[in-house]
């Protein structure tokens, strides 16, 4: 039989109230009920079969935690650094595009959010509010240290309009490129094909593409994909700039090991969330071969499926030095706005503390992979 909580010593008064989601889970459902089916579709879908987008999730359940006990840790400190960015924990907000489909505030709304939880939050270059808007709400919520800002990018076929991104993105104040190498293409989504949503709606735009080299003033340039961009744009990038680039998208591991050769100073381990090609494996099957081939010489991020706090301990054990999130984000956002995404964030820092505690560890530098079992 459970102990009771009232011997505990808790708090009554401090449960959630009955339409106050208690994971993220339902903070999806609640999303659903909100956002317009053709936009939640959009940013719930995947390519194809959404076999990757299934199993991005599934494959968490498919392992376990053997944890380890009498270990005499009173506290847990759940703080990490990266980069030279300090977090509370160690989950980011991933990129994702569109903001202001699920929020009027949209990307103001989250980096605020992430402000205030000391939560790295990486800008989507297909943001809906410009990134130097985006820093200045950060800063409204933490001025004193600053926003945790990162800055995702598709490195462009014209290396001018790149230039003047990522010129943009430094003088924001953001503190590392990610650079999305997964899509040569885009990924083909048949919800959105069903839908006929082909476009944002009227009033929001890609403002990070706004005025860019090559049109004219206040004139929105399309994101361009392409299969020509290599290995030798990543030389490019890196002379370029004094930023730390990081990789997201790489998932077999001699790609890693290039990424190494290359100069890369991080790998987010990403399939882009079931949205570029399908089949792909879930990222936390691909984790242990990616971290043995960068041998602990560079940060490997996994994105992809975190739904809870024992999801990101899995990763954690299994040697990801954090973990990324971008859909639960934008469930927070759209039910809650601001106090959504940091209710979302405050949620799975607290389910991170209490597995860290259930497995016996004081810090995520305590976990190691013998804590896992079904690792493929």
């Amino acid at each position: 039989m459970g102990t009771d909580m009232h011997a505990l010593g808790a708090d009554p008064a401090a449960r959630p109230g009955p339409a106050d989601p208690l994971n993220l889970r339902e903070f999806q459902a609640a999303a659903k009920s909100t956002v317009d089916p053709v936009y939640y579709d959009y940013l719930a879908g995947g390519a194809w079969d959404e076999v990757t987008l299934r199993d991005n999730e599934a494959a968490f359940g498919r392992l376990s935690l053997l944890p380890r006990v009498l270990r005499g840790h009173e506290k847990r400190e759940l703080d990490v650094s990266l980069f030279g960015c300090p977090a509370s924990s160690p989950v980011l907000i991933s990129p994702t595009a569109f903001h202001r489909l699920v929020h009027p505030e949209g990307e103001r709304a989250t980096a605020r959010a992430a402000a205030a939880t000391g939560t790295i939050m990486v800008v989507s270059m297909a943001a809906t509010v410009a990134v130097g808007d985006i820093a200045a709400a950060a800063r409204e919520a933490a001025p004193e240290g600053g926003p945790a800002l990162w800055f995702q990018l598709y490195l462009q076929p014209d290396r001018e309009v790149t230039e003047a991104l990522v010129a943009r993105a430094t003088a924001a104040g953001a503190r590392a490129l990610v650079v999305t190498v997964d899509s040569p293409v885009f990924g083909t989504h048949e919800r959105d094909r069903r839908n006929g949503f082909l476009d944002l709606p009227a009033g929001m735009a890609c403002e990070n593409m706004r005025g860019l080299p090559g049109g004219e003033p206040d004139a929105v340039r399309p994101i361009a994909m392409s299969p020509r961009i290599c290995w030798a744009d990543v030389d490019w990038l890196r002379r370029s700039t004094s930023l730390p680039v990081l990789l997201k998208g790489v998932v077999h591991p001699e790609d890693a090991r290039l990424a190494l050769r290359h100069g890369v100073d991080g790998l987010v381990l990403s399939n882009h969330g079931g949205r570029q090609l399908d089949t792909v494996p879930a990222t936390i099957d691909l984790l242990p071969d990616i971290v043995a081939a960068v041998g602990g010489r560079i940060p490997v991020i996994l994105d992809g499926g975190v739904r809870r706090g024992t999801d990101v301990v899995k990763a954690l054990a299994l040697g990801a030095s954090a973990v990324g999130i971008g859909r639960p984000v934008l469930w927070g956002l759209a039910v809650d706005g601001e106090r959504g995404v940091r209710r979302v964030l405050d949620l799975l820092r607290d389910e991170v503390d209490t597995a860290l505690a259930l497995c016996g560890a004081a810090s995520p530098r305590d976990l190691t992979p013998d804590l896992v079992r079904g690792r493929p």
